[in-house]
C-alpha cells in the first residue's frame, strides 16, 4: 500500500527528545524504583492539520507512550494497569532480563486481564535503545498505537547537544479519519507483506521539526515500530555515524551506505549526527517508504552558530555492554528454521496444532498462511534446546516470495553466514531477511528460559511465523 502524506483521504486503505551485569532475576519489589503504564482508550492527532483526532489505544493516554529512562542495572517494578477491552502484556523489546518477565502471553505469563493489573521486576544489564509493546494480538495492538521508547542510559554517555528520539511508524486510516479497524485480520495482508498502513508518523506526528544550531552534535535514536513496512531513512545534506544497532554498540563507528539507514519493523540505529549546515538552513528527513520517498520531519536551523570541539571522526566508541560474545560455532550443529508460504510460493499442506492441513483449509478455517519447518503457528515443542552458556547456531532459509525480520526474544545474535553478501558483524535482536536468502547466525546461549522466535512483520506471525526456543 502507497503512503501519502497530503492525500491519505483519497486513500481506502515516536516520541520526544530525550561493571558487568549479567541477566537479572526479579528485582526485589522493596528495592525496585517504581513505573506505572496504564494501556488505555485515547485519542492522537496523527494527521495534518485541520484534519480529526483518530482513537488509539495508548500507553498514558499517549502516542507513542512515554519514553521510559532506566540506567543500566537499576532494579524497576512497572505496574501494567490494563483499562483496554482486551487482554494484554508488555514486553520489553530487546532488554535481556528474566525470562519470565519477557511478557509473552502464554509462553512466560498469563495475560492481563482487563481491568486487572500486573507488576514486571528487572533490572536491564545493557545501556541502549530499546523499546516497549504488547505480546498478546500484537498485530492489532500494536497497530492501535500501544508503543514507546525505553531508554538505558549509559554510565559515561556521549557529550552530545541533544539526544533525540526519531520513531517512524504507519498507520491505516479510512475516509473518516478513524484505524481501519476491519483490515486486521485481512487474509491478503496476512498472505502478503503484512499490514501496510498508508499515513507515516514521525514520534506520533504526521511531520516534526527538530529545532538544532549549526555546529551542535546530535544523539539519534531511530526506531521502526511499524508492524510491516520497511523503511530506509535519510538524512539530507547530513553524513551520520552509526554507534549502535538495535541496543547494542557496534565495535566501530562507521558512515551506511549513500547516508541511508535501512530499518526493518522493530530495528533500532543510534546515530551521531553533525550539524554542519549553515545558520537558516533547514534540511528535510527523508523516507524511503517502498514506492517513493516521503519528507516525515526536518532538522530546522536556528540564526546562532555553536563552537564544536571535536570532530565527528573522533568521536569514542561506545563502551561494549556486559553480553557474552564468546561464540565458537564450529562446535555447534545448526538448527534449521525453513520458512515457507504466504502469497506466490504456497506450501501444499501444514502441521497446525497437531493436524495436517492444506494451505486452503488453513486460510479458510484460521487465516494461517505461513510455516516455520512444516508447521504453522506457535508449536508444542521447541525449534531446539541449547545448553546455557554454549554455542547456538540457527541457520534461516526463506523460501517465500517476501521479506521477514525475524526476532530473537532473550538474546542479541550475529550473523556468521550470509548467501547473498559478507555476514553482517553487528549484534542484533531483530535480523531482516529478503526473499530466497539463507543467513545463519550464532550466539551465546547465556539467558534461560523459553524464548520466542518470530517474525517482527507481524501480520506474518498472525499467519503462523512463531515458534520458541529453549535455554537450559
Amino acid at each position: 500500500m502507497s503512503l501519502s502524506r497530503r492525500t491519505f483521504l483519497a486513500m481506502t486503505g515516536s516520541i520526544a527528545a530525550v561493571g558487568a551485569v549479567a541477566p537479572q532475576h526479579a528485582a526485589s519489589a522493596d528495592q525496585a524504583r517504581r513505573l506505572r503504564l496504564t494501556a488505555r482508550l485515547s485519542r492522537a492527532h496523527l494527521l495534518e492539520a485541520g484534519q480529526p483526532e483518530t482513537a488509539v489505544w495508548a500507553y498514558d493516554g499517549s502516542v507513542p507512550g512515554p519514553t521510559l529512562h532506566l540506567r543500566q542495572g537499576e532494579s524497576i517494578e512497572a505496574q501494567l494497569i490494563n483499562q483496554l477491552p482486551q487482554p494484554t502484556t508488555i514486553h520489553w523489546h530487546g532488554l535481556r532480563i528474566d525470562n519470565s518477565m519477557d511478557g509473552v502471553a502464554g509462553l512466560t505469563q498469563p495475560a492481563v486481564q482487563p481491568g486487572k493489573t500486573y507488576s514486571y521486576r528487572f533490572a536491564p544489564p545493557d545501556a541502549g535503545t530499546f523499546w516497549y509493546h504488547p505480546h498478546y494480538r500484537t498485530w492489532e495492538q500494536l497497530a492501535r498505537g500501544l508503543y514507546g521508547v525505553l531508554i538505558v542510559q549509559e554510565a559515561s554517555p556521549p557529550a552530545v547537544d541533544q539526544d533525540l528520539i526519531v520513531g517512524f511508524d504507519d498507520w491505516r486510516i479510512g475516509e473518516n479519519g478513524q484505524i481501519d479497524e476491519a483490515s486486521f485480520d485481512s487474509m491478503h495482508d496476512i498472505s502478503h507483506a503484512g499490514r501496510l498502513g498508508n499515513i507515516l508518523t514521525l514520534n506520533g506526528k504526521f511531520s516534526q521539526d527538530f529545532e538544532v544550531l549549526s555546529g551542535q552534535r546530535l544523539r539519534l535514536r531511530l526506531l521502526n515500530a511499524a508492524t510491516a513496512r520497511v523503511v530506509s531513512v535519510r538524512f539530507a545534506d547530513h553524513a551520520p555515524l552509526v554507534i549502535a544497532l538495535d541496543g547494542q554498540p557496534v565495535s566501530r563507528p562507521f558512515a551506511p551506505r549513500g547516508n541511508t539507514i535501512l530499518l526493518a519493523p522493530a530495528q533500532r540505529a543510534d546515530l551521531i549526527l553533525d550539524c554542519d549546515g549553515e545558520p537558516g538552513q533547514t534540511s528535510s528527513i527523508e523516507v524511503d517508504v517502498g514506492r517513493e520517498t516521503l519528507v516525515a520531519g526536518r532538522l530546522v536551523y536556528g540564526t546562532q552558530r555553536r563552537q564544536r570541539a571535536n570532530t565527528l571522526s573522533e568521536f569514542p566508541v561506545l563502551p561494549a555492554n556486559p553480553m557474552p560474545t564468546d561464540i565458537n560455532p564450529d562446535d555447534a550443529s545448526p538448527v534449521d528454521l525453513v520458512m515457507t508460504g504466504g502469497a506466490r510460493a504456497p506450501f501444499p499442506s501444514a502441521v497446525y496444532q497437531g493436524e495436517n492441513l492444506s494451505i486452503r483449509e488453513l486460510v479458510r478455517r484460521h487465516k494461517k498462511a505461513w510455516a516455520f519447518n512444516g508447521v504453522v503457528g506457535f508449536p508444542d515443542k521447541p525449534l531446539a534446546v541449547f545448553a546455557n552458556g554454549k554455542t547456538a547456531v540457527i541457520k534461516m532459509v526463506n523460501r517465500t516470495a517476501w521479506p521477514h525480520a525475524m526476532h530473537f526474544h532473550g538474546h542479541h545474535v550475529r550473523e556468521i553466514q550470509h548467501s547473498a553478501r559478507e555476514p553482517s558483524p553487528h549484534w542484533r535482536d531483530t535480523i531482516f531477511m529478503r526473499p530466497d536468502e539463507t543467513v545463519t547466525v550464532a550466539f551465546n546461549a547465556h539467558n534461560p528460559g523459553r524464548w520466542m522466535l518470530h517474525c517482527h512483520m507481524l501480520g506474518h506471525q498472525r499467519g503462523g511465523m512463531s515458534t520458541w526456543y529453549e535455554v537450559g
